[in-house]
């Protein structure tokens, strides 16, 4: 029995979309969704570490997350170039030889304090006073050292403001008048002065320095004591000491003045009253003539 026409365009129209569906069926999926839908994990047939080492590396993250240390940064001292490597190697000869770095430290100080003072008084420059000097501050070097090793280590409270009032009473009433008292008490005994002379000089030098520490080393005890290391505290006290050191040899020199005058004036006077003092007579012109 013969089709009809629209039976034939059924049955031509069913076969091409069966055709259809078998070659969309058997067409590979796009790239993307392969991407997309590849479970993660090493290729069939390798091993872990291949995959790892071909997966490309991450881009890197300028800003730290997470757990990442961050570096703290570096003390305003530590970024003067030159000035930072001396300090730095000051440092290190600190750690391993303590006393002899704190005797050459003492030297160099009290050379250019007094140096400083002569110039100021504008005296002619005797190197026998650099050199009582510098002998002065070599002997004081390591106990000065020890004194502020103990300060930094004692009257630690909770409250910081406190730790460093009580630190600066007790460097203030304890070490600056002992100290000035051994520094002009010495500086007479070199010279040649008595005990009595030596306790005079102390008298007149010792009160006025120490008056006038308190308007200096209050500030710098509490800026070392808070901002510099420990074993950073000794060259920097000696920085800011050379300007004392050159105060207390000023103040020194004044007072050897003071004594020279006092000694010439005693002389003066003295040669003067033996020049007033009357002649004795001869002893022939005491006795009375006799006359016949």
């Amino acid at each position: 029995m013969p089709l009809s026409t629209p039976a034939l365009f059924r049955g031509a129209f069913r076969q091409r979309l069966a055709h259809l569906r078998i070659g969309r069926l058997s067409r590979p999926p796009p790239r993307r969704l392969l991407q997309s839908s590849a479970p993660p994990g090493p290729k069939p047939g390798g091993n872990g570490t291949e995959a790892a080492k071909s997966k490309p590396p991450p881009a890197e993250d300028p800003i730290p997350v997470g757990s990442t240390p961050v570096p703290p940064p570096l003390p305003l001292w530590q970024r003067f170039g030159p000035l930072t490597r001396a300090g730095e190697a000051y440092g290190r000869a600190q750690r391993k030889r303590p006393w002899t770095t704190q005797i050459l430290s003492a030297l160099v100080i009290y050379l250019a304090a007094d140096i400083s003072a002569q110039r100021i008084g504008g005296k002619e420059y005797v190197p026998e006073h650099t050199a009582r000097n510098m002998l002065i501050g070599g002997v004081c070097a390591v106990p000065n050292f020890l004194w502020f090793i103990w300060l930094s280590r004692h009257f630690n409270y909770p409250s910081h403001i406190l730790s460093l009032g009580v630190k600066i009473v007790v460097n203030q009433l304890v070490f600056t008048p002992i100290f000035n008292s051994y520094f002009f008490g010495a500086q007479a005994l070199l010279v040649g002065d008595s005990l009595s002379e030596a306790w005079d000089r102390i008298r007149r030098t010792v009160p006025v320095s120490w008056v006038n520490a308190w308007k200096l080393w209050p500030a710098v005890t509490a800026f070392s004591f808070t901002f510099v290391p420990i074993e950073y505290r000794s060259v920097f006290a000696g920085v800011v000491a050379v300007g004392w050191q050159t105060y207390l040899s000023y103040l020194n020199r004044q007072a050897e003045i003071e004594e020279e005058k006092a000694a010439h004036s005693t002389t003066a006077a003295a040669s003067s009253a033996v020049e007033a003092a009357p002649t004795p007579l001869p002893l022939n012109a005491r006795k009375p003539r006799i006359t016949a």
